[in-house]
């Protein structure tokens, strides 16, 4: 998911390049696909540490970040270091985010000196977040089976928040805010995707209603790419946090936030709390269950619970619960289809991707289109909790 590991998912292993032809017939089967069992996990360096780097959260009453200049969340925290006997040069970023915090380079000390600090809620060494990519680039169809089995409506004028690799702004089937458009990447500053598991995730939630490529579940949302990971799939936790405060101080309510990505090497008590704290403003945030194929509840955020917090499992095709996904009714909120799923991808492409990764912005699209009022269509069979999550629909 986030801190540790990625929870984004992507089929096929092959790659097989074919232009965007266009077909107006639905297709229920996604025939060409790659193997089932190409998820896309996190790769093996996630998870790893980032030595001596921290991420610090503030308590509720320690500042009021609403309407604060980013000069002087930054003033806040040096004056933080400093009464801590901490060089001020230390300091890396600072985030709003009510109540916010910061990222800074310390030894183990002195991250322990600051713990004790009264305005300290928590803090967390960063890790690096990364994920492999697993992908068939295919002839697009209009219609696919999992927009059939869920719906699909006019999105025009609503917005989602991608956190993600980024988005291809280019792609002619995605209408991307590229001056909202952000990356969090030390030394990126382009929120354009390189890696394709963002713009596959953007085409799923609003690819334009036209007379080519796919279509979204809310077609033509305006999308924003919030950038976290490079073009190698790898980024850290520290991006995320820094994207929900981003979100948090330009979005409004209504707006929906997408999160395919995930920490599935436990827990982070501080993301938990920035993704609890954008939800309380009336935004809708869609988050990817994972794909250990264990409980929900152990990783973040997809434990995150709250008003306008929605974790999703994913389905097949026959609404089978997806080998791969991690399940639990403790923490998940809906089923959505996420094996063998066609939409955009990078260079004006289209491939097959499968994860909970990819069932995510199916409720993503779906809260743009109705907010919290969604209908149900039956349920997830041979969920392995023993409980069937319901399945979402228009």
């Amino acid at each position: 998911m986030i801190l540790r590991k990625f929870l984004i998912p992507a089929i096929g292993c092959l790659i097989a390049f074919a232009s965007c032809k266009k077909e107006n017939s639905s297709s229920k089967n996604g025939a060409t696909a790659a193997p089932d069992d190409c998820v896309q996990r996190a790769a093996v360096a996630s998870g790893s540490l980032i030595e001596g780097q921290y991420i610090v959260l503030y308590k509720d009453n320690a500042i009021s970040s609403k309407g604060i200049s980013a000069q002087r969340m930054t003033e806040f925290s040096e004056d933080a270091l400093s009464r801590n006997n901490i060089s001020e040069k230390a300091l890396q970023k600072s985030f709003a985010g009510e109540p916010g915090g910061f990222i800074a380079a310390l030894s183990e000390s002195e991250a322990a000196r600051l713990r004790k600090d009264e305005n300290i809620e928590a803090i967390e060494p960063d890790r690096i977040i990364a994920l492999s990519n697993c992908f068939t680039v295919v002839e697009p169809r209009l219609i696919t089976w999992n927009i059939e089995r869920i719906g699909y409506g006019n999105g025009v004028g609503k917005r989602a928040w991608i956190i993600d690799t980024g988005i291809d702004f280019d792609h002619p089937d995605l209408n991307v805010d590229v001056s909202k458009s952000k990356s969090f990447i030390s030394g990126v500053t382009s929120a354009d995707d390189e890696n394709g598991h963002g713009t596959h995730v953007a085409g799923i939630i609003g690819a334009k209603n036209n007379t080519f490529g796919v279509l979204g579940v809310a077609s033509g949302a305006t999308l924003v790419s919030c950038r976290v990971l490079d073009k190698d799939g790898s980024g850290s936790l520290s991006n995320i946090i820094q994207a929900l405060s981003y979100i948090s101080a330009n979005a409004s309510p209504g707006d929906v936030v997408n999160m395919s990505v995930g920490d599935d090497d436990g827990i982070s008590e501080i993301l938990d709390r920035q993704v609890q704290t954008v939800a309380a403003k009336g935004i809708f945030i869609s988050i990817a269950a994972g794909n250990e194929h264990t409980d929900a509840n152990k990783y973040s955020p997809g434990r995150a619970s709250g008003p306008n917090i929605f974790t999703v499992t994913a389905i097949d095709s026959l609404d089978n619960f997806a080998s791969f996904s991690n399940y639990g009714n403790d923490v998940v909120d809906y089923a959505m289809p996420g094996v063998k799923i066609l939409s955009t991808y990078m260079g004006n492409k289209y491939a097959y991707m499968s994860g909970t990764s990819m069932a995510a912005p199916h409720m993503a699209g779906l809260l743009l289109l109705k907010g919290a009022r969604i209908s149900k269509s039956g349920v997830a069979k041979n969920d392995p909790d023993g409980t069937p999550d319901p399945i979402a629909h228009f």
